[in-house]
């Protein structure tokens, strides 16, 4: 049994990281709000345009060039796109992404992995260690994106995947982040980036005959700018998405934590007073010994 003196250490040491749990909850909690605002406002702007992308590409085929929609007819090289986070307790939020991914490339690109045509640019430090210490190829350092998170910061990182896609050096790239549904539920998600998806021809038909488009100044124009924005606005979308959820993910993981300290420390108060309480005990059983041996005498 341990000493009333190891069983008060652990008590202090317990009570000492029942605090710091309890203050990174409500500092999660503080800025989970600001980061569920900002991708709640975002989702219809990134959901509208990437409408509207989806049917100018459809529109634009044939009659003005869209290096973003080319599809390759041997996918022969992947670049995948793996949002995580720059710090950790946040329970299982980073190790899922890494296991999505790990999924993806020795799932879907076994044969692209194995020919070492698999390559992975990691927004975010913890994505970044992890896939560089399992051996994966890992292009850019996008290490410290969400210490200042804002779109010229992530802008950065989508153009290097857009213009590796456009030179030819990938013929495909997918996005993989958490995706923010509640405080408690983050889904990973997997997502084609480049090339641009487009509609089956019938349902674009049908969409483009209720949307009357008026080009100013022109389409071609509009098309070449508007195009590569929103794909840029797609990766901050998904850096969005993944900070609530990086914040939502800690904060639970922060108040499960409080929790546990708080099932512990009970335990350990109850050993603490049973330790105590023998300790008393043995000790007037040796007094009331002691006066007895004396009387006898």
């Amino acid at each position: 049994m341990a000493s009333l003196k190891e069983v008060r250490g652990r008590i202090t040491s317990i009570s000492s990281t029942q605090q710091i749990t309890k203050a990174m909850k409500m500092v999660s909690a503080a800025k989970l709000r600001r980061a569920q605002d900002n991708i709640l406002r975002m989702r219809p702007y990134a959901q509208r345009l990437s409408g509207i992308l989806t049917n100018l590409s459809s529109m634009a085929e044939g009659s003005v060039t869209n290096p973003y929609a080319e599809k390759r007819d041997v996918v022969n090289t992947v670049l995948i796109i793996a949002v995580t986070s720059d710090r950790g307790l946040a329970g299982a939020f980073n190790s899922n992404i890494v296991k999505g991914v790990t999924a993806l490339v020795t799932g879907k690109y076994k044969s692209q992995f194995e020919a070492g045509n698999v390559t992975i640019l990691a927004i975010g430090r913890k994505g970044l260690d992890a896939f560089r210490k399992r051996g994966y190829n890992v292009i850019g350092d996008y290490s410290n994106v969400f210490a200042t998170l804002s779109f010229d910061a992530v802008r950065t990182a989508a153009e290097r995947a857009m213009a590796g896609f456009v030179a030819g050096e990938f013929d495909q790239v997918d996005l993989v982040y958490n995706e923010f549904k509640n405080v408690a539920t983050q889904i990973v998600r997997q997502e084609q980036f480049l090339p641009i998806e487009e509609k089956p021809a019938e349902q674009a038909d049908a969409e483009m005959a209720l949307i009357d488009y008026t080009f100013e100044p022109s389409k071609e124009q509009i098309v070449e700018e508007l195009i590569p924005k929103s794909l840029k606005i797609q990766v901050y979308k998904a850096v969005l998405e993944s900070n609530a959820s990086e914040h939502g993910a800690r904060m639970t993981a922060m108040d499960k934590a409080t929790e546990n300290a708080g099932e512990l420390l009970k335990q350990l108060k109850l050993t603490y007073n049973r330790t105590r309480q023998a300790a008393i005990t043995k000790e007037i059983l040796e007094i009331v010994g002691g006066a007895e041996a004396l009387a006898s005498k």
